[in-house]
């Protein structure tokens, strides 16, 4: 991992003062960490661009939110205390999403639409740092 990445992760984390926060590439077929702030790395670094929260962020475009990931079958367990997860996708100035920024909670129902919108302005900073030359 890129200490860069990682202190973007910190940053961002600290931000909204959340427990656990991973930064993802999304490639043709892959998901892939490239950097997380939190306790503990996720039990899933790499997966399948069709699995998980990250994996509907990423095909639809748009912020995912769970309130309670044991009730959604899509869930990726990253930490076992996970109740809630927020995804945002990171995206080029195109429309393409190329990275994910995930939250998640200890709480069910943590996130609020400002978590949400506080988030999707960290991702346009991490589009620009992380992604400047195809932004």
């Amino acid at each position: 991992m890129k200490p860069e990445v990682m202190e973007l992760a910190d940053r961002i984390r600290a931000a909204g003062g959340w427990r656990w926060l991973g930064i993802y590439a999304v490639g043709p077929n892959e998901i892939s960490l490239i950097g997380w702030s939190g306790p503990a790395a996720p039990a899933h670094p790499r997966f399948p661009k069709d699995r998980g929260l990250c994996g509907a962020a990423a095909a639809t475009g748009a912020p995912v939110v769970v309130d309670d990931v044991a009730a959604d079958p899509r869930y990726l367990e990253t930490l076992g205390t996970t109740r809630s997860e927020m995804v945002v996708p990171i995206k080029r100035a195109t429309g393409e999403v190329v990275g994910l920024i995930d939250v998640e909670s200890e709480r069910r129902g943590a996130f609020s639409p400002e978590d949400v919108a506080v988030l999707e302005e960290h991702a346009a900073i991490a589009a620009a740092q992380l992604w400047k030359s195809t932004c």
